[in-house]
């Protein structure tokens, strides 16, 4: 588990509210303080609200590919990017074959989590980025 005094933390950012609320309940189980947003735009703008507030930034955000009727993790990682170019965003989908999901570096995504999430898979992902 991560230490109580490193307060690593991680934005979530995914429609379905019991997708951020598992996904938080694992996090926050593995010691990580987690913030959720429902779509890019909120993702965005809780991330330059953490970047401005003593420029400690989110240390890895979890994005789901596609939001309907918002803006998803496709639309939002290079905004996130433009903010802050070294941040780590995994992009997260339940279709592990779409392309951006295969080749996500290529998309300016750190890595990527197929859904739904099992506590190992989180784990790894995360502890490889930080």
């Amino acid at each position: 588990m991560a230490s109580e005094s490193r307060k690593i933390k991680i934005l979530v950012m995914d429609d379905e509210e019991i997708v951020g609320d598992i996904a938080k309940q694992m996090l926050n189980y593995l010691g990580y303080e987690v913030a959720l947003a429902k779509d890019g735009n909120e993702a965005l703008s809780l991330y330059k609200s953490q970047l401005s507030y003593g420029g400690d930034p989110f240390h890895a955000v979890i994005m789901d590919l596609t939001i309907p009727g918002g803006m998803g993790g496709r639309e939002t990682v290079g905004e996130i990017l433009a903010v802050d170019p070294g941040a780590k965003v995994i992009v997260s989908s339940g279709y592990s074959n779409d392309p951006i999901m295969v080749h996500c570096k290529e998309h300016g995504f750190s890595a990527a989590i197929a859904k739904p999430f099992d506590l190992q898979s989180l784990k790894s992902i995360i502890e490889s980025l930080l």
